[in-house]
């Protein structure tokens, strides 16, 4: 609480709650071992390291969500069609393998392979997708590096 009034803002950008979450269990111990002393350095070395890992996870975060707003800025001045902002989307999510074929690209948005290539072309003439080294039944798309 002292530390969320000291920094003066109602907002905060980063969350130790979440950072506590995380590292529960280190959290748990760190408060057993204060419980059996009065001594204080050890809790605060380990709360201002989580502090720093709470700040850097957010920096990252940030620094992720504003890579997006700008490959955003960018596929808004050209047209793209529904299938195409769709798979640019996925693309986005943490958790996608960033990479796309012809054939995942028609299964996630329910066309035909002429048609996903057709789209992955212009997304890729007009600098969105960029094709990764390899040809043939492997050839692959990610997104161009601005947000990877």
């Amino acid at each position: 609480m002292a530390l969320a009034r000291a920094d003066g803002i109602p907002d905060r950008f980063y969350s130790m709650t979440k950072q506590i979450e995380i590292e529960r269990t280190i959290y748990y111990v760190q408060l057993e071992q204060q419980r059996s002393t009065p001594e204080i350095t050890g809790w605060l070395e380990w709360f201002l390291d989580c502090l720093g890992r709470a700040i850097s996870s957010a920096e990252k975060t940030h620094g992720s969500i504003m890579s997006k707003a700008r490959l955003w800025n960018r596929i808004n001045r050209i047209p793209i069609n529904e299938r195409q902002r769709l798979i640019i989307n996925r693309m986005l999510e943490d958790d996608f393998r960033r990479k796309m074929n012809t054939s995942k690209y028609a299964k996630l948005v329910k066309c035909s392979k002429d048609t996903a290539l057709r789209d992955i072309q212009y997304l890729t003439a007009q600098g969105i997708f960029v094709q990764n080294s390899g040809g043939g039944r492997s050839t692959s798309y990610r997104l161009t590096d601005e947000v990877t």
